[in-house]
C-alpha cells in the first residue's frame, strides 16, 4: 500500500467522489437498459480506466441500447457512426476541405472528435476503415495530411459487433481487437427481466429519458485518480506471469501481448479506485482478466476445443498469487 508521506496517494474524499459518480452512471443506466450488475460494474471499470469497450453479442440483446445509455449517462459530446462496406476513413476522423473564399485548405473534423463515440456493427466496415481507428484509440489523435489534431478529452470508443453472422462483415485484425480494454457480452436476459423490460419499453424509448449524471470534468477526475491507484511490484510479477501462461499455452499460436498487460493493471485500478481502495490487488486483476485478455488470444488451427476463455482460466489456475 502507498505510503503516507506518498504525495500522489489517493485522498479519501477522491475515493468517495469516484465511487458516488460511479453509481450515479450505473443507476441512469440500468434505468434505460436491462443489464447484468457485473457487466454493468465491467464497463464502469472501462471507462474510469480510459479504456475503449467492445460490445460482442448476438443481435437484439441490447448492445447499441446499453452505448446509448453510457453515453447520455454522461454530459459529453455523442457521435454514432454507422458501420457500411463504403464508409471511407475520411468519413469518420474527418478530412481537409478547400475554403475558397479563403484560398487554402481547412480541417473538418469526423464524429471521432467526440468524447463517447459509438461505432455501431464495426465489423461491417473495410479494413481499411477500421485501420482509421487505430491511432485514435491508441494516441488519441489524428493524422491527416501531415498535420496531427488532438482528440478530446475523456475519449472512449463503444464498438458493436454481432459474432454470429458473417454476411458482409470483415473480422478484426489482431491490432484492432488489441486496442479494446475488454470485450463484454450481455446475453440474454432473465425471464423476469424480460418481462419489466417489455412493460418498460411500451411507453417508448428509455434510452431517450436518461439524464447526463457526470460533467467531462468529473470524469476527467476520476480516470486521473484511477492512474495514481498503488500498484505493488509484486502485482506488477503476478499481471506478467499470467501473460507468460498464455504464451506458454500449446493450444495458443498468439498469447496476450504487453498492451494487453498494460491495460490489464490499469483497469485492476480503476476496479480498487470504485471500490473504495487506494491500492490495487491480486483479486482485481482475476476478477478483470477474463474481459481484458480472453479476446486477444489467438487460438492454434488444432486447438478445435479451445476458447480464449478457456485459456485466461487455465492461467489463472495455474500462476500463483505471490
Amino acid at each position: 500500500m502507498a505510503s503516507i508521506e506518498d504525495p500522489d496517494r489517493i485522498a479519501e474524499t477522491e475515493l468517495e467522489t469516484a465511487v458516488a459518480l460511479a453509481r450515479r452512471i450505473g443507476h441512469a443506466i440500468s434505468g434505460a437498459v436491462e443489464v447484468r450488475p457485473e457487466l454493468l460494474d465491467q464497463a464502469l471499470v472501462c471507462i474510469a480506466a480510459e479504456g475503449h469497450i467492445l460490445l460482442e453479442d448476438l443481435p437484439g440483446v441490447g448492445k447499441t441500447t446499453l452505448a446509448r445509455a453510457i453515453a447520455r449517462s454522461m454530459e459529453l459530446q455523442f457521435a454514432r457512426v454507422q458501420c457500411t462496406a463504403d464508409l471511407l476513413p475520411a468519413d469518420v476522423v474527418g478530412t481537409n476541405v478547400f475554403n475558397q473564399r479563403e484560398s487554402r485548405f481547412e480541417f473538418r473534423p469526423g464524429p471521432i472528435f467526440a468524447n463517447v463515440v459509438l461505432v455501431d456493427e464495426i465489423n461491417r466496415a473495410s479494413p481499411k476503415t477500421q485501420s482509421g481507428l487505430l491511432e485514435c484509440m491508441q494516441e488519441r489523435s489524428v493524422t491527416v495530411d501531415v498535420h496531427t489534431h488532438e482528440l478530446a478529452r475523456p475519449f472512449v470508443v463503444l464498438a458493436t459487433q454481432n459474432p454470429v453472422e458473417f454476411e458482409g462483415t470483415y473480422p478484426l485484425p489482431e491490432a484492432q481487437v488489441d486496442r479494446f480494454m475488454a470485450r463484454l457480452s450481455l446475453g440474454y436476459p432473465s425471464a423476469a427481466g424480460e418481462v419489466a423490460m417489455l412493460r418498460a419499453h411500451e411507453a417508448g424509448d428509455r434510452v431517450g429519458l436518461v439524464e447526463p449524471v457526470a460533467t467531462a470534468a468529473e470524469l476527467l477526475m476520476v480516470q486521473e485518480a484511477a492512474r495514481r491507484v498503488y500498484a505493488s511490484d509484486a502485482l506488477r510479477t503476478y499481471v506478467v506471469s499470467l501473460l507468460g501462461r498464455t504464451r506458454e499455452d500449446p493450444r495458443v499460436e498468439l498469447g496476450a501481448s504487453p498492451r494487453a498487460g498494460l491495460l490489464l493493471l490499469r483497469a485492476a485500478k480503476a476496479r480498487a479506485l470504485l471500490r473504495v481502495r487506494d491500492h490495487a490487488l491480486v483479486d482485481d486483476v482475476q476478477v478483470l482478466a477474463p474481459v481484458v485478455l480472453a479476446h486477444r488470444i489467438v487460438l492454434a488451427p488444432e486447438a478445435m476445443e479451445a476458447s480464449g476463455e478457456r485459456i485466461v482460466a487455465d492461467a489463472l489456475a495455474m500462476t500463483p498469487a505471490l
